[in-house]
């Protein structure tokens, strides 16, 4: 009889611990950019990740240009943490009562996201060194051009990481188109590519998509620098390598993250690099700078241009 009301008791302690735990999930709001293909399926994976980590689905709501903010703020100001997504969650998430608890993601460098916790867009420079260094383990110094307005607190990771890794890393300050394209041009012209390999962050200012990227590509290409970036579309258009977000993943850590701030840890303030990643290879440009790679190596690879 003792064993019985023993087994029961557990069960009974199971039962409201799942309960507690679906309720819990339950109470999490998402807001997201109403947006078409591909940025659609992105924060869709996302939403996918989260109800899977949350073990519910979330409450999602999709936000609009003409979306009423202040509208938003009432219907919001009772609930416990929302999960802000994108430029226009982050907006959003702006308007929110000052009390209310935001976890933001999907969103790359922004002075406004550090006031707030939550995983950027942006891929951890660890990660990414890392993989220059299991490529190409000669590579001493990476030469960074960026944007401090935008990139500060970028830099900084990446000075760290560099260090911890055995890199030195030379970062160039632009502010604009000129001084990004004359940074590039006296960079590569000195660059050795057997030691130095050139990174390209996510920076509107220093990686432009129309000016300055093709001459990264073409002097980089002449001179046999390898180059590697934050973007994976990058990679399509000549980069050695690159790396971008697995959002499914992405997802989960949000809700995590979101979840641990529910049942009361205090997070630390400001926005962390990017960790759940994928990765992407240029076996084009792998070849022509001599890296070799084998058909195994290729494959640890989430993705290969120029695709087959």
């Amino acid at each position: 009889m003792r064993f019985t009301i023993c087994v029961v008791a557990r069960l009974l302690v199971l039962l409201l611990s799942l309960l507690g735990g679906t309720a819990c999930a339950q109470s999490l709001t998402v807001l997201y950019p109403d947006i078409g293909d591909p940025y659609r399926t992105v924060f869709a994976e996302i939403l996918q990740g989260i109800e899977e980590q949350s073990k519910a689905r979330p409450r999602a709501i999709a936000l609009t240009p003409a979306s009423d903010l202040s509208e938003l703020r009432n219907m919001l100001k009772n609930g416990k943490v929302v999960i802000a997504l994108g430029r226009q969650g982050l907006k959003a998430a702006g308007a929110l009562d000052p009390a209310q608890a935001v976890v933001v993601g999907g969103v790359g460098p922004s002075p406004d996201a550090e006031r707030l916790s939550g995983i950027s867009l942006t891929p951890d420079p660890a990660l990414l060194f890392t993989m220059l260094k299991n490529l190409l383990p000669g590579i001493r110094r990476v030469i960074v051009v960026y944007n401090p307005a935008v990139n500060e607190a970028q830099i900084r990771l990446a000075r760290e990481a560099a260090r911890g890794l055995g890199l030195e890393l030379a970062a160039l300050e632009a502010s604009d188109l000129a001084g990004a394209a004359r940074a590039y041009e006296t960079q590569l012209a000195a660059a050795d590519g057997h030691r130095d390999a050139l990174w390209l962050p996510q920076d509107s200012t220093t990686v432009e998509e129309t000016t300055i990227l093709p001459l990264v590509l073409k002097e980089s290409w002449s001179r046999n620098v390898p180059v590697f970036s934050s973007s994976v579309l990058h990679v399509k258009k000549g980069v050695l390598f690159g790396m971008y977000p697995n959002n499914v993943q992405l997802g989960r850590d949000l809700a995590a993250l979101a979840l641990a701030m529910q049942n009361g840890e205090q997070p630390k303030r400001g926005v962390s690099p990017l960790r759940a990643v994928r990765s992407a290879l240029n076996s084009r440009t792998a070849s022509h700078i001599g890296l070799n790679l084998v058909s195994s190596q290729q494959r640890s690879f989430d993705a290969v241009f120029p695709e087959p």
